[in-house]
């Protein structure tokens, strides 16, 4: 890997002498910072490099420059909003394992009319309406969420509605078509050829979450139920997933110089075909995920805040049902690890207990590390995103350890952050012996980059 690159690397995130951050964004005071329209904008430029490939038919070393752009505007009056969102993704360097993860050039991603309907539902209540394009954020984010870690983001098409009563509960109902990003393929791909993404009733995404604060003294409780509806499309074979998934969850947030915890149980059910060919059967689907964690945030400047954590997501064995959990458009990066070019651990056929360290002892500077023992949740699938399998399970199921750290910056408060993270993967038996495995040796990821939000 050339020098210059490890060095850039190494060095993006060295502070520089800016000038003081005003109240407003430079794109507000520029326009003179009207009460009923806003106007912001980021740039995000990150250097990835990785050794050891971990994942299938990928080279053994890769690195890449990742630059997105977003600009975002919205007026609002009289209990109405009308917005809009561009997102600018390009990536340069990995040129062979390019994706629409990386790719996603001048995309009109959120394009909405909302309307805030006040206590329409009794006193104390409130509601509100979003019709659109959006980008969509629930809860835990481990259904469905805007990615934020990956170059690229989720994009939804259709309607959502916000509801809240006079106690604090919350509800959130949508039906959306999740967009399709396009181009797909590579020629078109490294040449950032500008293409709008698709929507259609073949892929659909509906259902709804409540939440309830103060169930078990402090915490919250919730329940989720989403349906995912998918179909062939013209020039698009797909699995045709039609899943059900139900969700509970309790979190109690952390707080100075107390325990907190968070336990979420997630099964899921419907079917899929075996393979995106046409003839391929059909599998009744039967898959689970569930998340645990316990804290605590010690009082004082530092904030440190240590906990244990678990998360197993079923994999695929024997047998007639198909057993491997299905995020939907879920995150990873909070949970698990890094996306990007690293993105080999994911919520899928794992099984991983976890140490995590978190610190931030002032405004401009935070920072995390975790230690994880990584599973197989089942033997006979492959590992997570790794694209790594033995069919017949004779190569165990211990994939290794994984230390990751991340530390992020504020260069200039509120305006220029700079992050660094990095991953260590040092492979257990079965990223060894699986019949696939690449012969790479451990893995080693570092990504370092600025975002300027203007």
């Amino acid at each position: 890997m050339p020098w210059f690159r490890l060095i850039f690397a190494a060095c993006t995130g060295a502070a520089l002498p800016f000038p003081a951050l005003a109240e407003t964004s430079p794109l507000q005071a520029a326009i003179g910072d009207p009460d009923h329209f806003k106007l912001s904008g980021s740039v995000r430029v990150r250097y990835e490099a990785l050794g050891g490939q971990p994942r299938t038919g990928l080279a053994a070393q890769a690195d890449q420059l990742a630059v997105r752009t977003t600009l975002a505007a919205e007026y609002h009056a009289k209990g109405w909003r009308i917005g809009g969102e561009i997102y600018d993704s390009r990536a340069y360097f990995d040129r062979t394992g390019i994706t629409a993860n990386e790719v996603n050039a001048l995309e009109l991603v959120q394009a909405y009319v909302g309307a805030d309907l006040g206590d329409a539902l009794g006193a104390g209540t409130s509601a509100q309406v979003l019709a659109g394009r959006m980008t969509l954020n629930l809860r835990s984010r481990r259904l469905v969420a805007a990615d934020d870690y990956r170059n690229t983001t989720n994009g939804y098409t259709g309607l959502r509605a916000d509801f809240k009563t006079p106690r604090g509960t919350t509800a959130t109902f949508l039906y959306t078509l999740p967009q399709v990003r396009l181009p797909d393929d590579l020629p078109s791909l490294r040449k950032a050829r500008v293409e709008w993404d698709r929507e259609s009733f073949d892929l659909r995404l509906w259902g709804g979450i409540v939440a309830r604060p103060r169930t078990l003294g402090a915490a919250t409780l919730e329940f989720s139920y989403f349906r995912l509806q998918e179909n062939d499309s013209p020039g698009r074979a797909t699995r045709n997933r039609n899943l059900h998934t139900l969700s509970a969850r309790i979190i109690r947030d952390p707080a100075p110089g107390r325990w907190d915890f968070e336990v979420e149980g997630i099964a899921q059910f419907g079917h899929v075909r075996a393979s995106a060919a046409g003839t391929a059967p059909r599998l009744d689907v039967a898959a689970s995920f569930v998340h645990a964690d316990a804290g605590y945030t010690f009082a004082g400047p530092e904030r440190l805040r240590v906990s244990v954590e678990y998360d197993r997501a079923s994999g695929d064995g024997v047998g007639k049902r198909y057993g491997r959990f299905d995020t939907l458009f879920g995150m990873r990066r909070a949970d698990l690890a890094p996306a990007g070019i690293y993105n080999a651990i994911g919520r899928a056929n794992i099984s991983t207990p976890g140490l995590r360290l978190e610190i931030a002892p002032a405004k401009r500077f935070d920072a995390f590390a975790v230690y994880r023992a990584l599973w197989l949740a089942d033997r006979r699938d492959a590992f997570s995103s790794t694209g790594v399998r033995d069919p017949a399970g004779h190569s165990g199921s211990f994939a290794g350890h994984q230390v990751e750290g991340r530390a992020r910056y504020w260069l200039v408060p509120g305006v220029l952050r700079a992050e660094v993270n990095v991953v260590w993967l040092a492979k257990g038996r079965f990223l060894k012996a699986a019949p696939n495995a690449p012969a790479t040796g451990n893995t080693r990821y570092v990504a370092s980059g600025v975002t300027a939000t203007f």
